[in-house]
């Protein structure tokens, strides 16, 4: 039997149908042993058929021409006995003669007539009709008979003309009897035969099966990853290892053997191969679990450092800006320079741990957004007008097109990521290049899109640009041109909106950063409040300020008396709780550092201040960043400056607090 094109006919003892390895189906039939018995007993059945229906025929064909010549020679000897006695009309030896004939057995009847009127009968009549054969001779005078001088009164000479007519009848019972038991001799042969050819198609097939299911259950094994099965198949007359087996299984052909060894040198193999892989993973893993440790402990390590760096630097850094503002203005021509520079290197030093906290509070995840609607025509005034100078300078054309959109957002945080974007372009473009900055709807949510044709971003780059203190164009690390931090803090800031920042560029092609963000209705978009009233001086600000740092406290009061505000400076946390506590005294602001001398906590500090005097303004001053440090204070809810403070920060945010008492 040939299949089809693109299919597989496997008979099998187990599998059901599954396609393929190439994706061609295979077809899987019933039983291995019931397909072996049916192509064996059916030609074998067909066979034995055939032989017993031509020899049982030929035995029939013989049966009826044995019974046919009989019966025909009984007639033939009562004709030739009976031609002188009916020539001469002789009834008595007709009678004789056709009595003597049925007396033999061989017929149930005879009957001799003539057409002159002679009949002579011998036999009985009662036998059925049905059961009887007739068998005609015609009555001949012989040679001898034929002379004129023997012939009675007005004979004539015979010649060959009949002269009668001699009927036998034969009963056919015995005959269908011996019909009847030459069919059932000949079915009894066919069915030995196929008894016989059944039992040895048998044998055959469960001595080709067994060792097939062998071999299937252990390829079914390998194939389920078992790979210590093996296949205990072995060559004619040999013995299986295994008690309790017939000789059919044991005795197989060598074909099998082999393919049992093979297969089971594949085992081997593949056994071999898993344990090599297994070993191969568990090494693999090994390293991957030490390389993950040494991540998860480098990350620690930085993360324990940007806190400790972040408080012992901002400290000195603190008081260090502090001196330098208080400096500024009586420094002399010849001293102003060098201040500024002490300036500007303070000021370099404060973005790049501003950037840090940045990035440590993101990490902490302390952030939480404060989504709500935001026009995004008033996004872009914003960031118009402060980037607005800078590009005036560069000779870099700002188009804006907000589309007369809005978006669900965070506004502080997205005018952080855009307002970098945008200064990245600035920077990027060149003389007489153009930024655009474009929104537009997209499905449901808003593509904000910022675009420049500057020289491009190679694309061995543009995967890293995100990374830390990664900058393309930056090879000597010019501070002026940043420190490599902000791309990475708009990522972790668009991930915190849900949102990430796509990136398409190509050498001297321009870029394109964008961002998607949900659509919201403009008209739900609430205006800003009023800008607040002008700031009032300073002068008679009663401040507490709290620091176990001296040169911080010496730094402080310089600059908060320059200020004319009244300073009061303790170094514990505990006076400044007594300070507090005192009924005379009333404090208008509280400066509090966060880690104090003596264990003692500022956080405590900024408790008893909510508590004696609720109407001061009490802030937290700390160069800590870490993730439970920030925690810990967007918990209590607590106002916090991060050290080091900018003089100007201070300054505003004191006097928010002059107007509130004046308000």
């Amino acid at each position: 039997m040939i299949a089809p094109p693109h299919r597989l006919v496997v008979p099998t003892t187990a599998r059901p149908s599954e396609p393929a390895a190439d994706g061609r189906a295979v077809v899987v039939g019933g039983s291995l042993q019931r397909d072996l018995f049916r192509l064996g007993v059916v030609p074998c059945a067909a066979v034995a058929l055939a032989l017993t229906a031509w020899f049982t025929h030929s035995r029939l064909d013989t049966l009826e021409g044995a019974f046919n010549a009989e019966g025909q020679a009984v007639a033939r000897q009562v004709a030739a006995m009976s031609d002188l006695s009916l020539y001469a009309g002789d009834l008595p030896a007709l009678q004789n003669v056709a009595n003597a004939a049925q007396r033999g057995g061989q017929v149930t009847r005879v009957e001799i007539s003539n057409s002159a009127g002679v009949y002579v009968t011998a036999g009985s009549k009662a036998a059925p009709v049905g059961h009887l054969r007739m068998f005609t001779a015609p009555v001949t005078l012989r040679e001898a008979s034929r002379a004129s001088a023997f012939a009675p009164e007005g004979a004539t000479a015979a010649g060959d003309k009949p002269i009668g007519l001699v009927q036998v009848f034969r009963d056919t019972t015995g005959y269908a009897r011996e019909r009847t038991r030459s069919l059932m001799a000949g079915i009894g042969i066919a069915m030995i035969a196929l008894i016989a050819a059944w039992a040895w198609v048998r044998h055959t097939a469960r001595a080709v099966a067994q060792p097939l299911r062998r071999i299937s259950r252990t390829v079914a094994a390998l194939e389920a990853g078992r790979f210590e099965a093996r296949c205990n198949v072995v060559a004619r007359g040999a013995k299986a290892p295994a008690d309790g087996e017939d000789d059919d299984a044991r005795r197989v052909q060598h074909e099998f053997a082999h393919l049992a060894h093979d297969i089971n040198r594949l085992a081997e193999r593949l056994q071999r191969n898993r344990q090599q892989s297994e070993e191969q993973v568990r090494a693999a893993t090994a390293v991957a679990l030490q390389r993950m440790a040494e991540a998860e402990q480098a990350s620690l390590s930085r993360a324990r450092f940007l806190a400790a760096a972040s408080h012992d630097l901002r400290q000195p850094l603190h008081a260090m800006g502090l001196f330098i503002d208080g400096l500024l203005p009586t420094a002399s021509e010849a001293q102003r320079p060098a201040v500024l520079r002490l300036q500007e290197g303070a000021g370099f030093m404060s973005l790049l741990l501003d950037d840090l906290l940045e990035i440590s509070r993101l990490d902490a995840q302390v952030l939480t957004p404060a989504i709500g609607n935001v026009s995004l025509a008033m996004l872009f005034d914003q960031l118009g007008a402060q980037h607005a100078a800078r590009a005036a300078s560069l000779q870099v054309r700002l188009v804006w097109r907000d589309g007369g959109l809005a978006v669900r957002s965070d506004p502080a945080l997205l005018l952080r990521i855009i307002g970098n974007l945008v200064g990245n372009a600035i920077t990027h473009t060149g003389a007489e290049g153009t930024v655009l900055v474009a929104a537009r709807r997209r499905a449901g949510q808003v593509r904000i899109e910022v675009r420049d044709n500057g020289v491009g971003i190679a694309p061995i780059h543009q995967a890293r640009i995100f990374e830390e203190f990664y900058q393309v164009a930056n090879t000597e690390r010019d501070r002026r041109q940043g420190f490599g931090l902000g791309l990475a803090i708009c990522a972790r800031i668009a991930a915190l909106l849900g949102t990430r920042i796509g990136l398409r560029s190509a050498l001297q092609a321009g870029s394109t950063f964008s961002l998607e963000l949900p659509e919201a209705d403009p008209r739900d978009v609430q205006r800003p409040s009023p800008a607040p009233v002008a700031s009032s001086p300073l002068a008679g600000l009663r401040c507490l300020v709290v620091d176990d740092d001296p040169a911080i406290l010496d730094a402080t009061r310089a600059l908060l008396e320059q200020w004319d505000c009244e300073v009061e400076c303790v170094a514990s946390g505990s006076e400044a709780m007594r300070r507090l506590a005192a009924p005379e005294v009333h404090f208008d602001v509280l400066l509090c550092d966060l880690q104090l001398a003596d264990a003692e906590d500022g956080m405590e500090v900024i408790e008893a201040a909510r508590r004696l005097q609720p109407d001061a303004l009490a802030v937290l001053v700390s160069g800590a960043t870490g993730p439970e440090v920030l925690q810990r204070l967007r918990q209590g809810g607590v106002l916090l400056l991060t050290k080091p403070v900018a003089p100007a920060k201070l300054r505003a945010l004191l006097s928010t607090r002059r107007a509130g008492r004046t308000g």
